[in-house]
């Protein structure tokens, strides 16, 4: 009986993940109960009727969760798979819910005790792909336009079981882009603005919209990890910081540093692609800057990190996303506001805005 949605999300934030989906299923008159353990990095949400749990994973859009990295329909709990074998019980489970899959991922929660089993799941994943492609399960090839199968390994012998669409899940194993901290970078926090790229934008459009030579403006952007991405796009970028400046930026030529509050910056040309803000500040503060560039036309888009408190951080979530959306409508300003919290975030979520006209098509 496939009536739960299996959801990951970071350690620490399973709250926040389940108050989100118990939100999301309220709206669509759907009702159940989310299963919570503390730092598990993964939440169960039980739907009181079965059939309910598909509505879920297609009437949720995935890109509209903040907290979930990955999404999928799933059966109860195999609690004691048989060593000896556990790959009959999983066919079993998927043959009376699933005519066919175009791919299969083996998956374990993001925290110690899953990267202990990681070796396993690797070695597991192959007879196990053999076998579903054998009962005609799985396709010879991957195909991105059927579902994908998950098995979510809690131990060595106990797993949930089920799958997701590919055009409402997370591409990425276990809902986490694999990126490579390049060593020439002033900081790790480089690599939060690369991967909202990835979440964010569709790999179709990123020579359009994060092209080279196009302007852009880092606020609070010393010593520079975010600056790097947009210099690394061949961009020229306005660094907006009292701080220094990494000097291989410097020696590129394509950044000009201002020595300014980045909340008292005022941009002095408006050919203005891109704004990006990683400032520790109230999350409130920040929404309020971004928004005044936004409603002033400043920039066409716009990334930055809310650094949230201990305490409700999914209510904090909502009002900075309401008043942000708010102010937009009030002022005229037609926008797709995303957000999400990313692998590479810790106490905190990225906010991605991108205007479009008043017929949906994106600002030039």
């Amino acid at each position: 009986m496939l009536n739960k949605v299996i959801l990951y999300c970071r350690s620490g934030f399973e709250k926040e993940c389940a108050a989100e989906i118990t939100d999301k299923a309220a709206q669509l008159d759907v009702y159940g109960f989310a299963k919570v353990k503390e730092n598990s990095a993964y939440v169960i949400f039980e739907c009181y009727e079965p059939e309910q749990a598909q509505i879920l994973i297609t009437k949720i859009a995935f890109r509209s969760l903040i907290f979930a990295r990955q999404m999928f329909l799933a059966g109860d709990l195999f609690a004691h798979l048989p060593v000896e074998d556990r790959i009959t019980p999983i066919l079993q489970a998927l043959e009376s819910g699933l005519k066919g899959a175009g791919d299969l991922r083996v998956e374990v929660a993001d925290t110690n005790e899953g990267k202990a089993l990681a070796g396993f799941c690797r070695k597991f994943t192959v007879p196990l792909r053999q076998a579903l492609r054998n009962e005609r399960l799985l396709s010879k090839t991957e195909n991105r336009k059927k579902p994908v199968i998950h098995v979510f390994f809690i131990t060595s012998n106990c797993c949930y079981v089920g799958y997701s669409y590919t055009n409402n899940n997370s591409p990425f194993y276990m809902g986490i882009p694999r990126l490579k901290y390049p060593t020439d970078a002033p900081s790790r926090s480089t690599l939060k603005l690369e991967e909202a790229f990835h979440i964010f934008i569709a790999y179709e459009e990123w020579d359009e919209r994060i092209a080279s030579g196009m302007n852009a403006v880092d606020l609070g952007a010393c010593p520079g990890g975010w600056t790097y991405q947009l210099v690394k796009r061949s961009m020229m970028v306005y660094a907006i910081d009292n701080g220094a400046m990494d000097q291989k930026l410097m020696d590129t030529g394509q950044v000009k540093h201002y020595r300014e509050d980045g909340f008292k910056f005022v941009p002095k040309k408006f050919n203005i692609s891109w704004v990006v803000c990683d400032m520790v500040e109230k999350p409130m503060r920040v929404t309020e800057l971004m928004a005044h560039w936004l409603i002033n036309g400043w920039c066409r888009e716009a990334i930055f990190n809310l650094k949230l408190p201990m305490k409700k951080r999914y209510e904090e979530v909502k009002q900075n996303l309401q008043f942000l959306t708010e102010q937009l409508t009030t002022n005229g300003v037609h926008a797709v506001v995303q957000a999400k919290q990313l692998y590479h975030d810790r106490e905190e979520i990225t906010v991605h805005v991108q205007r479009i006209w008043g017929s949906g098509v994106p600002e030039q």
